[in-house]
Parts: C-alpha cells; structure tokens; sequence
C-alpha cells in the first residue's frame, strides 16, 4: 500500500446553495445602467448604489457611472437611474419639476409594494410596514403616501406597542426579510388587528424566499456557512441568520475571498456557501479558487428551486 503524501492538501466539502446570487431584480438593475450608458454615453448619474455591491459599483464606475445621494448633483442635460431599491415620491417629483431624464430601475416587486401602499393611503388606510429602518427600499416604501399614513415596525416588541388605530389598516413588507421572521410579524398583527387588510400575495420577494430555502437546506450538518455579500445588503444578512437558525454550527458574511478568515475556515471539515442577491457568481468562483489553493476541495450543490424570472429594462431604453 502506498503511503499517504504529506504534502496532500487536507480536505474540506462545500455544501453550495443554489439558487444563490443575483436576482432578476438586480441583473434589471445592472443592466439598465449598462444600456443607459450605451444609450446616452457617459456619465450617468445613479440616484444611490444602483445595487448594495461595492465590486458592481465599482465595475459600473468605472464604465461611467457616477453614484449620487441626491439630485441637486444631476446635471439637467444628463440622465438619472434610480436604483432597484425605489426611490420615494418625492424624488420622482423633483427629477419631473426639473425635467431630468430619469430612468427608473426599481424592481418591479419593490414597485408592487408602492403600488400597495399607493392604493392603501388613497382607501385612507394607514399602512403598518414591517422592515428596517435606514434601508433605502424601506426610505423609498414610507414615501409613498403622506406623513404618518405608513408606520414601520422591526419586531414584535414594536408591534406591541402599536396604538389603537381610529380608522382602517393594512400592512405591507420590504422584500428581502427573513421569511419565518415575518411570517411571525404578520401573523401577530392579524391577532392584533383582526381587519387588517393586507397583499393577496406575500411581498417577500421570490428570489429571497428561494434563497433561504437553498441555505436552510445546505446549512445542516455544516460547521461554518459564509454568505459572500455586502454588509448593506438586507438580503445577505438575513442569510446569515437563516443558516444560523437552520443548525450551521457557525456562520458569517464574507465580501469576498480577500476577507474570508482562513484561520476560522481552516478549522472546519464540511462549510455552507451561498451569495447574496446583489452579489456577483464570480465572488464565489474566487473564493472557491482561494480555498482550493489551501484544501481539497469536494462541493456539494444543494438545489432548492430553479429560476427562470427575467424582467425587461425599463421602455426608455427601448425605444
């Protein structure tokens, strides 16, 4: 029998959660601002990070887009995308009072939701939005209907502490929360307020569900999961808790291979792995190549859901 190699690389069993990665929001999103520039040449100005990526921000930057806060720094003669998170109506008003070209890349299930919301405050409904405050699509959903017709709520806590409302509700959702988490909100606002009126559909958004799905499936039995995204990204945090909650023994955000902790890593036989849906498929191609370089590698896909979700860049650019 021949003896063992010394020098063999010890191995390691990546758990790969598909679906993973980008969403037909976000490639939307990416690709409006790429069309926009071939369309009407540099620079574009992007109202926000198009998407929560600094590698996509990046790249986008460097084709010619420039990522602004507000719409003072638009020049007249130039166009504005507004980015897949939506934007409120207000900044839809100041970019028509100004006339810009504005072409609006908001995913269209983020639009669903200001639709929502839209039609709520014109029943005279006040609006209860479970999300997190600060986030641009929450920003973007509370700007929809008048000063105090949306009221937002994070957690349970908040939902108890919610008022007697004199007139009637509804509720709506931001689009990449945890699934079990929300389920539990809204279940607790409906024992709350028995005619809360709510969407006949979910607001959580398909590619989130899928993706949680897929990580609560490929985090068993793991002793890390990383989750390759942005910080910012509400989406990519939420995977992180859903494989914490799904039994991974461990788990965190990685951006990319450049900040994974090899020391953590080094110490684990079988890791989970999936990205985020603002997160490029090459981040994790990288990272599997940087971990291939320490370990032998064996990945294990764990599919869930397959997806086939394309939505068209906005009738702007194609005309």
């Amino acid at each position: 029998m021949r003896a063992a190699d010394a020098t063999a690389k010890p191995r390691i069993t990546v758990r790969l959660a598909s679906p993973r990665g980008f969403c037909a929001g976000v490639e939307r999103a990416i690709r409006t601002v790429e069309e926009a520039l071939a369309l009407h040449g540099a620079p574009v100005y992007v109202r926000h990070e198009i998407v929560h990526n600094r590698h996509v921000v990046a790249r986008l930057s460097a084709m010619g887009a420039i990522f602004i806060e507000s719409l003072a720094d638009v020049p007249g003669d130039r166009p504005v995308v507004f980015s897949a998170h939506g934007a409120p109506q207000s900044a839809h008003d100041e970019a028509a009072t100004r006339a810009l070209i504005k072409i609006d890349a908001t995913c269209p299930l983020v639009q669903k939701v200001h639709s929502q919301i839209r039609r709520y405050a014109a029943a005279d409904k006040t609006t209860i939005l479970i999300g997190h405050a600060n986030h641009p699509e929450v920003i973007g959903a509370m700007g929809q209907a008048r000063d105090g017709a949306v009221v937002l709520v994070e957690s349970l806590a908040d939902i108890a502490a919610l008022p007697d409302f004199a007139g009637p509700l509804a509720y709506a959702t931001q689009t990449t929360l945890s699934v079990d988490e929300t389920g539990a909100m809204i279940a607790a606002l409906k024992a709350r307020y028995p005619a809360i009126a709510g969407p006949a559909r979910e607001d959580i958004c398909y590619a989130t569900s899928n993706r949680q799905q897929a990580v609560k499936a490929a985090a068993r039995h793991t002793d890390l999961f990383l989750v390759i995204g942005s910080p910012t990204s509400s989406n990519s945090v939420r995977l992180v808790e859903t494989a914490r909650a799904a039994g991974a023994a461990n788990a965190a955000l990685l951006e990319d291979a450049s900040a994974a902790d090899w020391a953590l890593i080094d110490e684990a036989q079988t890791i989970g792995l999936s990205a985020g849906a603002s997160a490029p498929e090459s981040l994790v191609e990288e990272f599997l190549t940087a971990l291939a370089a320490r370990r032998t590698v064996r990945v294990e896909t764990i599919e869930t859901a397959r997806e086939d979700v394309v939505f068209n860049t906005p009738l702007r650019l194609a005309s």
